[in-house]
């Protein structure tokens, strides 16, 4: 079996849920925002125009927050591996990478790195069933043709 050359793998059901969720978020919050009008209730207080934009620019931040789901991603290819989560990032070698592991029962992939130490890898995610399976085995592809690089020899010159 051939290695690709580059593996780009993102989560696909959680970028369309992501989306979905995020634009449902931003209706709500836009139309509780233009329906905030009058009187507070028994109170001698009213909403005023600049509740409303606090309102819908709330709806704006929560909508941006759900979006960072949608920029999970891993790339590889012969030098290492990067992995981008919710928060922060990975760039591996894959001479620190022990095995790509994606254990049943468990919501994402994990790198096991060669101090023990999991990296885990939220773009291949369990409800992707057979694209994540198909991800692990190409990086499993990648990190098994590099451990084969760093095993072989490199070839001595002729003296002559």
């Amino acid at each position: 079996m051939s290695t690709p050359q580059v593996v780009r793998l993102r989560p696909r059901r959680a970028r369309v849920v992501a989306w979905i969720l995020a634009a449902a978020v931003l209706v709500v919050f836009t139309l509780v925002g233009t329906g905030l009008r009058g009187s507070t209730g028994d109170g001698y207080g009213s909403f005023q125009r600049g509740d409303q934009f606090a309102m819908i620019g709330l709806g704006v931040l929560f909508a941006l927050g759900i979006l960072l789901f949608t920029r999970l991603r891993v790339e590889a290819d012969a030098d290492g591996i990067r992995v981008r989560n919710l928060i922060g990032g990975y760039d591996l070698p894959w001479d620190v990478v022990r095995a790509v592991r994606f254990n049943r029962g468990t919501p994402w992939a994990t790198l096991e790195l060669q101090d023990e130490e999991l990296v885990p890898m939220m773009a291949l995610q369990a409800a992707d069933k057979q694209h994540a399976v198909n991800g692990v085995r190409a990086l499993r592809a990648m990190l098994e043709a590099s451990q084969q690089r760093t095993t072989q020899p490199e070839p001595t010159p002729d003296p002559a």
